[in-house]
C-alpha cells in the first residue's frame, strides 16, 4: 500500500510503498478515506518533538474510514462500516480510565505517534476503540472530527465548563480555536475571538463569536476586551501554545475567571501568582477527549449543531501531502485533509 513515511525530519514526508498492515487479535484493518493534518503532525517535522515510536513511521491520528478486515474474536462491526478513529487509544484498565479519565491515561497510545497512522491508505487498530460514523455525514469532512472537534469539546464542556451566559474569550482561531469558538456559542456562552488573521476571525464570527479582536490593528487585547465587556472574560481559552498568548490570556480574565490551557507549549511561562491568589483565578489544562463524549460530539454533527464544511479548508491527495504541511506552516485555513 501506499503512504507517508516520516524516515528524517529533514526530509519531510515522503510517499512510498509499504507493507499492508494486519489486524491482530481484537483488532480491525481500515481503509482510510481521509485524515486530517494537524498541527501536532508539524511538530514532529519542523519543531524537533520526538514520535514515541521511532522513525520510520506513518503520521495522521485524524481519521475517518471503512472497515476492510477483521482480526481474531472482532465482534460488533463488519467490513464495509465507516468508522471514525479516535487520535488516542486508552488501556482501559487502570485507574484513570475506570474512573472516565481515559484520556490522560499513561499507558495510552496516540496514533501516528505510538503506532502507525493515517496518511495512508489502510490503518489497524483495536476494534473497542472504533466510533460508527453515520450516513448523513460526509466521510472526508469528518476525519476531522477526531481531533479537531472532540479536542476543544472536551475543553469547553469538562475542563473551562462553559455555561449559558458567560463570556468566553478565544485565543487563538486555528483548527482547535474555531471549533472552541463553536462549542462555546452551543453552551450558550457569548464569545469573543481573538486571532491575528482577519479570515479566521470573519469565520469566527459566522460559526458563533460575538465580536472579533485582532491585536495587529487594535493593539492591546485586554485594553479591546474590556471595552466590550468591562471587566473581561468569565473563562479564556488558550488554544495557541506560545509563552507569550499564555501570559496574555491572564491579562483578559475578570476577578474569578477560569483559564483553560489547550494549546501545546514546549517552553514554560510566567505565572502571575500574585493575580492567581488575589483573584482567585483557576488555571486548568486540557488533553485530548474522553471516548465517552465521541458519540456526542458525533450527534452534534450530524444534527447540524456543529458544522464541519468551514473548518475543512482544503483537500490534498496523498501523493501532495507536502502541500498540506505548507498550508499549516502559512496559516492558511484550518485543517487541510488528506485523501488517500
Amino acid at each position: 500500500m501506499r503512504a507517508a513515511v516520516l524516515r528524517d525530519p529533514a526530509r519531510g514526508l515522503q510517499v512510498e510503498e509499504v507493507g499492508r498492515p494486519e489486524p491482530g487479535p481484537g483488532e480491525v484493518r481500515v481503509t482510510v478515506l481521509a485524515c486530517g493534518f494537524c498541527h501536532t503532525d508539524l511538530h514532529y517535522l519542523d519543531h524537533g518533538v520526538a514520535t514515541a515510536k521511532p522513525p520510520p513511521i506513518i503520521l495522521g491520528h485524524e481519521i475517518s474510514g471503512r472497515i476492510d478486515a477483521l482480526g481474531p474474536g472482532v465482534e460488533g462491526v463488519a467490513p464495509g462500516d465507516r468508522v471514525l478513529v479516535p487520535a488516542v487509544l486508552p488501556c482501559g484498565r487502570c485507574d484513570f480510565c475506570r474512573t472516565g479519565r481515559e484520556n490522560i491515561c499513561p499507558g495510552m497510545k496516540m496514533v501516528g505517534n505510538h503506532v502507525d497512522g493515517g496518511f495512508a491508505e489502510m490503518v489497524v487498530v483495536p476494534a473497542k476503540d472504533l466510533v460508527a460514523l453515520p450516513g448523513e455525514i460526509d466521510p472526508v469532512l469528518a476525519a476531522v472530527i477526531s481531533d479537531a472537534l472532540t479536542t476543544p469539546y472536551h475543553a469547553v464542556v469538562h475542563r473551562a465548563q462553559v455555561r449559558a451566559g458567560e463570556r468566553v474569550a478565544v485565543l487563538g482561531c486555528g483548527g482547535v480555536g474555531i471549533n472552541v469558538v463553536q462549542f462555546a456559542y452551543r453552551a450558550g456562552a457569548e464569545v469573543v475571538a481573538i486571532d491575528l488573521s482577519d479570515a479566521k476571525l470573519e469565520v469566527a464570527g459566522r460559526l458563533g463569536a460575538a465580536a472579533t479582536v485582532n491585536p495587529s490593528r487594535t493593539g492591546d487585547p485586554a485594553r479591546e476586551l474590556r471595552r466590550i465587556w468591562h471587566d473581561g472574560a468569565d473563562v479564556v481559552v488558550e488554544a495557541v501554545g506560545h509563552p507569550k498568548t499564555i501570559e496574555m490570556a491572564f491579562s483578559l480574565l475578570r476577578r474569578g475567571g477560569r483559564l483553560c490551557l489547550l494549546g501545546y507549549s514546549s517552553a514554560p511561562a510566567v505565572l502571575p501568582a500574585p493575580r492567581v491568589m488575589f483573584h482567585e483565578y483557576t488555571v486548568v489544562g486540557s488533553l485530548g477527549c474522553r471516548p465517552a463524549d465521541y458519540r456526542r460530539v458525533v450527534e452534534l454533527v450530524r444534527s447540524g449543531r456543529i458544522e464541519l464544511g468551514p473548518v475543512v479548508t482544503g483537500r490534498v491527495p496523498l501523493e501532495e501531502i507536502g502541500r498540506a504541511a505548507e498550508r499549516l506552516r502559512q496559516g492558511l485555513g484550518f485543517r487541510t485533509v488528506v485523501v488517500p
